[in-house]
């Protein structure tokens, strides 16, 4: 089952993902739809990962909760 480390390391992953779509879809003149959708997606699971941690994250948890997920990866 996900938890709140899993929410907040794929959706920072998705959102930084989007970036370089949005700045290709920009220098080719085209509406950057995926990628908006990418960024709404990710925004919605960090979100969702703040809301269902009781206190939510501070920036320095950030890397810990990385290391949590990889590490559960093994």
């Amino acid at each position: 089952m996900l938890d709140s480390d899993q929410f907040l390391v794929l959706g920072i992953i998705v959102a930084a993902f989007a970036i370089p779509a949005v700045i290709s879809a920009f220098s080719d003149s085209r509406p950057p739809r995926a990628a908006a959708l990418a960024v709404l997606v990710g925004g919605g699971l960090i979100l969702l990962a703040f809301l269902s941690r009781p206190g939510g994250y501070t920036p320095a948890e950030i890397p810990e909760a990385f290391a949590r997920v990889l590490a559960r990866m093994r």
